[in-house]
């Protein structure tokens, strides 16, 4: 069994609020490609730029963001990354 993967909702977020990426990064003061990087799951945020994006979203951080079950060893994660350490 593989490790828990770290999940976000960013996109469906951003979209609800009608949002695009370079509007959601000048909200939380990082790039655009650190949001398509993110919401890709090919980057894990630290826990102050998670709790940025979601007061730049006004949701709960654990809204934004959640730990899923962990994927199987080898395979890789649709739009989940493994927390590195």
């Amino acid at each position: 069994m593989g490790e828990p993967v770290v999940r976000n909702t960013m996109r469906v977020q951003r979209a609800i609020r009608d949002l695009t990426q370079a509007d959601l990064a000048e909200r939380a003061g990082i790039t655009r490609a650190s949001v398509n990087a993110i919401e890709g799951g090919r980057m894990v945020p630290s826990i102050y730029l998670a709790l940025k994006l979601a007061r730049a979203l006004e949701v709960p951080v654990d809204e934004l963001f959640s730990l899923s079950a962990a994927a199987p060893v080898g395979g890789s994660s649709e739009s989940g990354r493994r927390p590195a350490g």
